[in-house]
C-alpha cells in the first residue's frame, strides 16, 4: 500500500509520504489526520446524537438570570444531606425550585445553600419567614439564617438572555474574519469556516456538558463559551500558520492533506503541552472547589475542563481535515 501510495506521488510530481517525512520532519512519522476523518467525526456526531437524547430526557435548565424568578440564600451550621435539604425546601413550596450548596472559608457562615424559586413573582417576606420557621424547626441545631434574597423579572431574564448571545454570536464573526483575511494564501474563507465550525463544534460540547450533569445554564456558561472560543481558535491559528509556512515549502502542488498531516504533526507536541498545562490549572482549581463545596467555582470549572478538551480535539480532528476536504473539492472543481 506503502509502495503504491510512493509511486503515484512519484507521477504527480509530488514527494511521497518517506520522503516529506525525511525532508522536512527529520525523519520521524507523519501522523496521518485526514485519512481518519472520518473516526474523528464519528466521534464528534456520537457525542452530539447522545447529548440530543439527553435534551430530549432532561432538558434545559435555564438559571433565574435567564428565566426570571427569584433567589434566597441561607446559611446553617450543621452538616445537613443536601438532598434531604432540597427535598424538604421543596415540600414547602409550591415553585419549582433549584439549589446550590457552598462552603464559606473565609466568613463564619459555615454551610451556604442557595435557592432559586422559577416564575415572575418576588418570594414574599412572610413566606421567607415562614420557610425560616420551617427549616429551624426541621433542624434546630443548624441555626438556619437568611444572608440575601432577590429576584429577576422573566422579561429582563430573556433579555440578558439574547445580550449574551448576541455576544458570543458578534465574538464569532469576528473571529472568522479575523482567520479569513489572515490566511488569504491557504484559502481565507475555507480557514475561516472551517475555523468557525469547529468553534460550534466546541459550544454544543459545553451546552452538551450542561444538560447531561443537569446543570442550569446561567452566566457561567456564557463566560465559558467566550473564554473556550479565543482558547480553541488560537490553538486552530497556531495550526494554520504552520499550514501556511509547510505549503509554501512543499509547494502548491502538494495534496492538502499531506501539507496539513505534516502540520499537525509539527504542531502536535506544542498543542498537548498547552492543553495539558492549562487543563492541569483548571483541575487543581477544580478539584479544590469539589473539596470545599464551593458550587459557583465547580460551575466554572468544569464546563472549563470540557472545553479545554473539546478545543484542542476540534483545532486538529475537525477544522483541519474539513479545510482539507474543502482544498480537495476546490481542485478537483478546477480540473473539471
Amino acid at each position: 500500500m506503502a509502495n503504491e501510495s510512493t509511486k503515484s506521488a512519484k507521477v504527480n510530481g509530488q514527494l511521497s509520504v518517506e520522503e516529506v517525512s525525511e525532508k522536512f520532519n527529520g525523519g520521524r512519522k507523519i501522523i496521518d489526520f485526514t485519512g481518519h476523518c472520518k473516526i474523528f467525526f464519528g466521534i464528534s456526531i456520537a457525542i452530539i446524537v447522545i447529548g440530543i437524547i439527553c435534551n430530549f430526557i432532561f432538558g434545559t435548565t435555564l438559571d433565574i438570570q435567564f428565566s426570571g424568578g427569584a433567589s434566597v440564600k441561607y446559611s446553617y451550621s450543621t452538616d445537613i444531606s443536601e438532598s434531604e435539604l432540597t427535598d424538604f425546601i421543596q415540600s414547602h413550596t409550591e415553585a419549582r425550585i433549584t439549589t446550590s450548596y457552598s462552603t464559606d472559608m473565609v466568613g463564619n457562615s459555615g454551610h451556604n445553600v442557595a435557592v432559586q424559586f422559577s416564575g415572575n413573582k418576588a418570594i414574599d417576606t412572610n413566606i421567607q419567614s415562614t420557610l425560616l420557621e420551617d427549616l429551624n424547626k426541621q433542624y434546630p441545631d443548624a441555626g438556619f439564617k437568611i444572608l440575601e434574597s432577590g429576584s429577576i423579572d422573566a422579561s429582563m431574564g430573556f433579555n440578558f438572555l439574547l445580550k449574551c448571545l448576541t455576544a458570543v454570536a458578534i465574538a464569532s464573526i469576528l473571529m472568522v474574519i479575523y482567520v479569513t483575511l489572515r490566511f488569504k494564501k491557504i484559502g481565507g474563507l475555507s480557514a475561516g469556516v472551517t475555523a468557525l465550525i469547529a468553534l460550534f463544534h466546541d459550544v454544543v460540547m459545553i451546552y452538551f456538558m450542561y444538560v447531561i450533569f443537569r446543570m442550569p445554564i446561567d452566566s457561567n456558561f456564557i463566560a465559558v463559551v467566550l473564554m473556550i472560543l479565543g482558547y480553541s481558535l488560537n490553538d486552530t491559528i497556531v495550526i494554520y500558520d504552520r499550514v501556511r509556512e509547510e505549503r509554501k515549502a512543499l509547494g502548491r502542488k502538494t495534496d492538502a492533506g499531506m501539507v496539513f498531516n505534516l502540520s499537525a504533526t509539527k504542531s502536535l507536541k506544542r498543542t498537548i503541552i498547552t492543553s495539558v498545562t492549562t487543563l492541569s490549572a483548571i483541575l487543581i482549581v477544580y478539584i479544590v472547589a469539589l473539596v470545599y463545596n464551593i458550587s459557583s467555582v465547580q460551575a466554572f470549572a468544569l464546563p472549563m475542563i470540557i472545553g479545554i478538551i473539546s478545543g484542542c480535539y476540534s483545532s486538529i480532528c475537525i477544522a483541519g481535515p474539513l479545510w482539507v476536504l474543502w482544498q480537495r473539492k476546490k481542485k478537483n472543481s478546477k480540473k473539471k
